[in-house]
Protein backbone atom coordinates (compact mmCIF):
# COMPACT_ATOMS: atom_id res chain seq x y z
CA UNK A 1 0.00 0.00 0.00
CA UNK A 2 1.27 3.25 -0.79
CA UNK A 3 0.85 6.10 1.61
CA UNK A 4 2.55 9.20 0.58
CA UNK A 5 2.36 11.84 3.51
CA UNK A 6 0.13 10.25 5.32
CA UNK A 7 1.10 11.23 8.82
CA UNK A 8 3.25 8.83 10.72
CA UNK A 9 0.33 8.60 13.88
CA UNK A 10 -2.58 8.02 11.30
CA UNK A 11 -0.36 5.65 9.78
CA UNK A 12 0.45 3.44 12.86
CA UNK A 13 -3.40 3.67 13.12
CA UNK A 14 -4.39 2.25 10.17
CA UNK A 15 -1.98 -0.55 10.32
CA UNK A 16 -2.66 -1.68 13.54
CA UNK A 17 -6.03 -2.64 11.69
CA UNK A 18 -5.89 -6.71 10.35
CA UNK A 19 -6.41 -7.35 7.06
CA UNK A 20 -7.23 -10.74 5.39
CA UNK A 21 -8.32 -12.61 1.79
CA UNK A 22 -10.98 -14.88 1.31
CA UNK A 23 -10.21 -17.03 -1.61
CA UNK A 24 -12.91 -16.89 -4.20
CA UNK A 25 -12.57 -18.64 -7.75
CA UNK A 26 -9.40 -18.69 -9.92
CA UNK A 27 -6.64 -16.30 -10.13
CA UNK A 28 -9.28 -13.65 -10.33
CA UNK A 29 -7.95 -10.53 -8.32
CA UNK A 30 -9.28 -9.57 -5.28
CA UNK A 31 -12.04 -7.24 -4.32
CA UNK A 32 -10.67 -5.45 -1.88
CA UNK A 33 -13.18 -4.05 1.26
CA UNK A 34 -11.79 -1.05 3.65
CA UNK A 35 -14.20 -1.71 6.37
CA UNK A 36 -14.68 0.63 9.31
CA UNK A 37 -17.16 -1.92 10.48
CA UNK A 38 -15.18 -4.46 12.79
CA UNK A 39 -14.50 -8.37 11.88
CA UNK A 40 -16.10 -9.40 14.89
CA UNK A 41 -19.42 -7.55 13.64
CA UNK A 42 -19.57 -8.18 10.11
CA UNK A 43 -16.82 -10.50 8.92
CA UNK A 44 -19.15 -13.50 8.84
CA UNK A 45 -21.40 -11.82 6.57
CA UNK A 46 -18.36 -10.79 4.17
CA UNK A 47 -17.46 -14.63 4.25
CA UNK A 48 -20.44 -15.50 2.94
CA UNK A 49 -20.25 -13.35 0.21
CA UNK A 50 -17.17 -14.28 -0.60
CA UNK A 51 -18.64 -17.91 -0.29
CA UNK A 52 -21.88 -17.31 -2.35
CA UNK A 53 -20.51 -15.19 -5.43
CA UNK A 54 -17.43 -17.04 -6.01
CA UNK A 55 -15.44 -13.31 -5.42
CA UNK A 56 -12.11 -13.39 -3.87
CA UNK A 57 -12.34 -10.62 -1.06
CA UNK A 58 -9.26 -8.51 0.49
CA UNK A 59 -10.29 -7.01 3.69
CA UNK A 60 -8.78 -4.22 5.64
CA UNK A 61 -10.47 -3.79 9.28
CA UNK A 62 -9.65 -0.04 11.14
CA UNK A 63 -11.64 2.99 12.32
CA UNK A 64 -13.76 4.59 9.78
CA UNK A 65 -12.58 7.98 10.34
CA UNK A 66 -8.87 6.81 9.48
CA UNK A 67 -9.78 4.37 6.99
CA UNK A 68 -11.14 7.67 4.96
CA UNK A 69 -8.21 9.70 5.76
CA UNK A 70 -5.84 7.03 4.37
CA UNK A 71 -8.27 7.12 1.38
CA UNK A 72 -8.08 10.62 0.60
CA UNK A 73 -4.08 10.32 0.84
CA UNK A 74 -3.74 7.40 -1.00
CA UNK A 75 -6.03 9.19 -4.19
CA UNK A 76 -6.30 7.37 -7.47
CA UNK A 77 -3.13 5.11 -5.89
CA UNK A 78 -5.49 3.22 -3.42
CA UNK A 79 -5.74 -0.48 -3.43
CA UNK A 80 -9.99 -0.27 -2.09
CA UNK A 81 -12.51 -0.80 -4.55
CA UNK A 82 -14.66 -0.64 -1.72
CA UNK A 83 -15.59 1.68 1.65
CA UNK A 84 -17.97 0.06 4.29
CA UNK A 85 -18.07 2.65 6.99
CA UNK A 86 -19.26 2.99 10.49
CA UNK A 87 -20.92 6.69 9.63
CA UNK A 88 -21.96 8.63 7.18
CA UNK A 89 -19.54 11.11 7.80
CA UNK A 90 -16.69 9.39 6.73
CA UNK A 91 -18.74 8.74 3.53
CA UNK A 92 -19.66 12.16 3.02
CA UNK A 93 -15.91 13.44 3.09
CA UNK A 94 -14.50 10.84 0.60
CA UNK A 95 -17.55 12.27 -1.36
CA UNK A 96 -16.88 16.06 -1.06
CA UNK A 97 -13.36 14.44 -2.19
CA UNK A 98 -14.37 13.22 -5.04
CA UNK A 99 -13.03 9.57 -4.67
CA UNK A 100 -16.72 7.61 -4.55
CA UNK A 101 -18.94 6.72 -7.91
CA UNK A 102 -22.74 6.73 -8.33
CA UNK A 103 -24.32 3.85 -7.74
CA UNK A 104 -27.27 2.89 -9.95
CA UNK A 105 -31.02 4.26 -9.32
CA UNK A 106 -32.56 1.05 -8.36
CA UNK A 107 -30.32 0.26 -5.64
CA UNK A 108 -30.70 3.65 -3.94
CA UNK A 109 -34.36 3.24 -4.02
CA UNK A 110 -34.07 0.07 -1.91
CA UNK A 111 -33.25 2.38 1.36
CA UNK A 112 -35.50 5.76 2.37
CA UNK A 113 -33.83 8.94 1.07
CA UNK A 114 -32.88 9.68 4.39
CA UNK A 115 -30.62 7.16 4.15
CA UNK A 116 -28.53 7.71 1.03
CA UNK A 117 -26.48 10.52 -0.62
CA UNK A 118 -28.63 12.67 -2.66
CA UNK A 119 -26.06 12.53 -5.46
CA UNK A 120 -26.22 8.54 -5.47
CA UNK A 121 -22.51 8.08 -3.99
CA UNK A 122 -23.11 6.36 -1.07
CA UNK A 123 -26.33 3.98 0.31
CA UNK A 124 -27.05 2.96 3.74
CA UNK A 125 -27.06 -0.51 4.75
CA UNK A 126 -27.98 -0.37 8.61
CA UNK A 127 -29.12 1.82 11.27
CA UNK A 128 -27.97 2.77 14.66
CA UNK A 129 -30.19 4.87 17.18
CA UNK A 130 -27.95 7.35 19.79
CA UNK A 131 -29.14 6.38 23.31
CA UNK A 132 -28.37 6.38 26.77
CA UNK A 133 -27.24 3.41 28.07
CA UNK A 134 -27.72 2.87 32.17
CA UNK A 135 -27.50 1.08 34.96
CA UNK A 136 -31.42 0.40 36.39
CA UNK A 137 -29.82 -0.55 40.20
CA UNK A 138 -28.01 3.04 40.08
CA UNK A 139 -30.22 5.25 38.13
CA UNK A 140 -33.99 5.34 38.39
CA UNK A 141 -36.03 5.36 35.02
CA UNK A 142 -37.93 8.89 36.18
CA UNK A 143 -34.83 10.96 36.61
CA UNK A 144 -33.22 10.09 33.45
CA UNK A 145 -32.28 13.26 31.12
CA UNK A 146 -34.55 14.35 28.38
CA UNK A 147 -31.68 15.86 26.47
CA UNK A 148 -27.87 15.31 25.94
CA UNK A 149 -27.71 19.37 26.63
CA UNK A 150 -29.11 18.18 30.39
CA UNK A 151 -26.04 16.12 30.97
CA UNK A 152 -23.58 19.37 31.95
CA UNK A 153 -25.73 19.56 34.92
CA UNK A 154 -23.88 19.38 38.18
CA UNK A 155 -25.73 16.08 39.27
CA UNK A 156 -24.13 14.20 36.19
CA UNK A 157 -20.65 15.07 37.07
CA UNK A 158 -18.65 11.96 36.34
CA UNK A 159 -20.78 10.19 35.71
CA UNK A 160 -21.76 9.83 31.89
CA UNK A 161 -19.27 7.86 29.90
CA UNK A 162 -18.11 9.37 26.29
CA UNK A 163 -16.48 7.65 23.61
CA UNK A 164 -14.44 10.99 21.85
CA UNK A 165 -12.42 8.73 19.28
CA UNK A 166 -15.40 6.56 18.38
CA UNK A 167 -17.10 7.53 14.89
CA UNK A 168 -20.71 7.55 16.01
CA UNK A 169 -19.45 10.08 18.67
CA UNK A 170 -17.79 12.40 16.31
CA UNK A 171 -21.40 12.06 13.67
CA UNK A 172 -22.99 12.79 16.59
CA UNK A 173 -20.72 15.99 17.46
CA UNK A 174 -20.83 16.87 13.83
CA UNK A 175 -24.76 16.76 13.35
CA UNK A 176 -24.51 19.20 16.99
CA UNK A 177 -22.63 21.54 15.27
CA UNK A 178 -25.06 21.61 12.10
CA UNK A 179 -28.16 21.69 13.90
CA UNK A 180 -27.21 23.96 16.86
CA UNK A 181 -24.64 25.63 15.62
CA UNK A 182 -21.03 25.55 16.52
CA UNK A 183 -20.49 27.40 19.74
CA UNK A 184 -23.43 25.49 21.01
CA UNK A 185 -21.73 22.24 20.21
CA UNK A 186 -17.89 23.81 21.31
CA UNK A 187 -19.37 25.08 25.13
CA UNK A 188 -21.54 21.16 25.15
CA UNK A 189 -18.37 19.49 24.79
CA UNK A 190 -16.25 21.57 27.13
CA UNK A 191 -19.05 21.18 29.69
CA UNK A 192 -18.59 17.66 29.55
CA UNK A 193 -14.82 17.57 29.78
CA UNK A 194 -15.11 20.22 32.83
CA UNK A 195 -18.20 17.34 34.39
CA UNK A 196 -15.29 15.51 34.22
CA UNK A 197 -16.85 12.48 32.14
CA UNK A 198 -14.64 9.42 31.94
CA UNK A 199 -14.21 8.35 28.54
CA UNK A 200 -13.63 4.99 26.82
CA UNK A 201 -12.09 3.22 24.09
CA UNK A 202 -15.49 2.45 22.27
CA UNK A 203 -19.11 1.72 23.14
CA UNK A 204 -18.59 -1.94 24.04
CA UNK A 205 -16.08 -0.02 27.22
CA UNK A 206 -18.68 1.87 27.78
CA UNK A 207 -21.61 -0.26 27.87
CA UNK A 208 -19.45 -3.15 29.75
CA UNK A 209 -18.80 0.03 32.59
CA UNK A 210 -22.15 0.66 32.77
CA UNK A 211 -23.36 -2.87 33.35
CA UNK A 212 -20.52 -3.90 36.27
CA UNK A 213 -21.44 -0.48 37.70
CA UNK A 214 -18.08 1.61 37.44
CA UNK A 215 -19.78 4.43 35.81
CA UNK A 216 -24.01 4.99 35.94
CA UNK A 217 -24.35 6.07 32.22
CA UNK A 218 -23.06 6.70 28.88
CA UNK A 219 -23.84 7.67 25.38
CA UNK A 220 -23.56 4.82 22.97
CA UNK A 221 -25.08 3.35 19.79
CA UNK A 222 -28.28 1.46 21.04
CA UNK A 223 -27.58 -1.92 19.16
CA UNK A 224 -24.44 -2.65 21.84
CA UNK A 225 -26.75 -3.01 24.63
CA UNK A 226 -28.88 -4.88 22.64
CA UNK A 227 -26.08 -7.54 22.45
CA UNK A 228 -24.99 -7.19 25.79
CA UNK A 229 -28.56 -8.49 27.28
CA UNK A 230 -28.71 -10.88 24.37
CA UNK A 231 -25.44 -13.11 25.67
CA UNK A 232 -26.90 -12.48 29.74
CA UNK A 233 -30.50 -10.77 30.19
CA UNK A 234 -29.48 -10.37 33.52
CA UNK A 235 -27.37 -7.30 33.21
CA UNK A 236 -28.77 -4.12 34.51
CA UNK A 237 -28.20 -2.04 31.34
CA UNK A 238 -30.69 -0.41 29.84
CA UNK A 239 -31.30 1.71 27.16
CA UNK A 240 -32.88 4.96 27.28
CA UNK A 241 -33.93 6.96 24.28
CA UNK A 242 -33.96 11.01 24.86
CA UNK A 243 -37.09 13.26 23.89
CA UNK A 244 -38.21 13.37 20.29
CA UNK A 245 -36.10 15.23 17.72
CA UNK A 246 -33.16 16.25 20.52
CA UNK A 247 -29.85 15.43 18.81
CA UNK A 248 -29.19 12.78 20.76
CA UNK A 249 -31.18 10.78 19.29
CA UNK A 250 -29.75 10.65 15.69
CA UNK A 251 -30.43 7.70 13.67
CA UNK A 252 -26.90 6.58 12.16
CA UNK A 253 -26.76 4.68 8.88
CA UNK A 254 -23.53 2.37 8.73
CA UNK A 255 -23.39 2.77 4.69
CA UNK A 256 -21.54 1.25 2.05
CA UNK A 257 -19.52 3.09 -1.19
CA UNK A 258 -17.44 2.18 -4.46
CA UNK A 259 -14.19 3.89 -5.30
CA UNK A 260 -13.92 5.91 -8.36
CA UNK A 261 -10.78 3.82 -9.38
CA UNK A 262 -12.08 0.59 -9.27
CA UNK A 263 -10.87 -1.38 -11.77
CA UNK A 264 -13.48 -3.68 -10.70
CA UNK A 265 -16.68 -1.70 -10.51
CA UNK A 266 -19.09 -4.97 -11.54
CA UNK A 267 -18.00 -6.87 -8.12
CA UNK A 268 -18.01 -4.07 -6.24
CA UNK A 269 -21.82 -3.10 -7.13
CA UNK A 270 -22.17 -6.95 -6.94
CA UNK A 271 -20.73 -6.88 -2.99
CA UNK A 272 -23.50 -3.09 -2.33
CA UNK A 273 -26.43 -5.18 -3.79
CA UNK A 274 -25.74 -8.47 -1.20
CA UNK A 275 -25.53 -5.92 1.67
CA UNK A 276 -29.28 -4.84 0.90
CA UNK A 277 -30.24 -8.57 0.05
CA UNK A 278 -33.21 -9.73 2.29
CA UNK A 279 -30.86 -12.07 3.66
CA UNK A 280 -28.03 -9.94 4.92
CA UNK A 281 -30.83 -6.99 6.14
CA UNK A 282 -31.92 -10.51 8.43
CA UNK A 283 -28.28 -10.80 9.86
CA UNK A 284 -27.92 -7.20 10.59
CA UNK A 285 -31.48 -7.60 12.60
CA UNK A 286 -30.66 -10.99 14.19
CA UNK A 287 -27.15 -11.05 14.36
CA UNK A 288 -25.90 -6.94 15.10
CA UNK A 289 -29.35 -5.96 16.70
CA UNK A 290 -29.25 -2.76 14.03
CA UNK A 291 -31.72 -1.48 12.29
CA UNK A 292 -32.58 -2.92 8.49
CA UNK A 293 -32.90 0.23 6.08
CA UNK A 294 -34.83 -2.11 3.47
CA UNK A 295 -38.23 -2.66 3.62
CA UNK A 296 -40.50 -5.76 4.69
CA UNK A 297 -37.24 -6.44 7.22
CA UNK A 298 -38.31 -5.93 10.98
CA UNK A 299 -35.94 -5.07 13.98
CA UNK A 300 -35.59 -7.49 16.30
CA UNK A 301 -36.83 -8.07 20.21
CA UNK A 302 -39.00 -5.11 21.57
CA UNK A 303 -36.86 -2.82 19.02
CA UNK A 304 -39.62 -0.13 17.84
CA UNK A 305 -39.90 0.20 14.28
CA UNK A 306 -37.50 2.24 12.11
CA UNK A 307 -40.02 4.57 11.37
CA UNK A 308 -41.64 5.28 14.47
CA UNK A 309 -38.57 6.88 15.50
CA UNK A 310 -38.25 10.39 15.94
CA UNK A 311 -34.92 11.93 15.55
CA UNK A 312 -33.67 15.40 14.58
CA UNK A 313 -34.12 15.87 10.62
CA UNK A 314 -30.48 15.77 8.96
CA UNK A 315 -29.05 15.51 5.88
CA UNK A 316 -25.96 13.41 5.85
CA UNK A 317 -24.05 15.37 3.55
CA UNK A 318 -23.68 17.89 6.66
CA UNK A 319 -21.39 15.09 8.76
CA UNK A 320 -18.88 15.61 5.98
CA UNK A 321 -16.05 18.06 8.20
CA UNK A 322 -14.63 14.87 9.67
CA UNK A 323 -11.36 17.30 10.43
CA UNK A 324 -12.93 20.02 12.33
CA UNK A 325 -15.11 17.71 14.45
CA UNK A 326 -12.23 16.21 14.96
CA UNK A 327 -10.01 19.58 16.17
CA UNK A 328 -13.11 20.64 18.35
CA UNK A 329 -13.00 17.19 20.55
CA UNK A 330 -9.47 17.93 20.82
CA UNK A 331 -9.41 20.89 21.50
CA UNK A 332 -12.40 20.48 24.52
CA UNK A 333 -10.30 18.39 26.75
CA UNK A 334 -12.09 15.27 26.64
CA UNK A 335 -9.06 12.43 25.72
Amino acid sequence: MRTGALPGLLFALVLAGSGFVLAGCGDREALTIYSGRTENLVGPLLEQFAEETGTAIDVRYGDTADLALLLAEEGDRTPADVFFGQSPGAAAFLDKEGLLRSLPQEVLDLVDERFHAADGHWVGVSGRQRVLVYNKDMVAEADLPDSVFDLTAPEYRGRVGLAPSNGSFQDFITAMRSLEGEGRAEAWLRAMADNDSPTYANNNAIVEAVGRGEVPMGLVNHYYNERFLAEDPSLPSRNHTLADGDVGTLVIPSNVSVLEGTDQPEAAEEFVRFLLTEEAQRYFAEETFEYPLVDGVPPVGDLPPLDALRPPDYLPEQLADLEGTARLIAESGLD
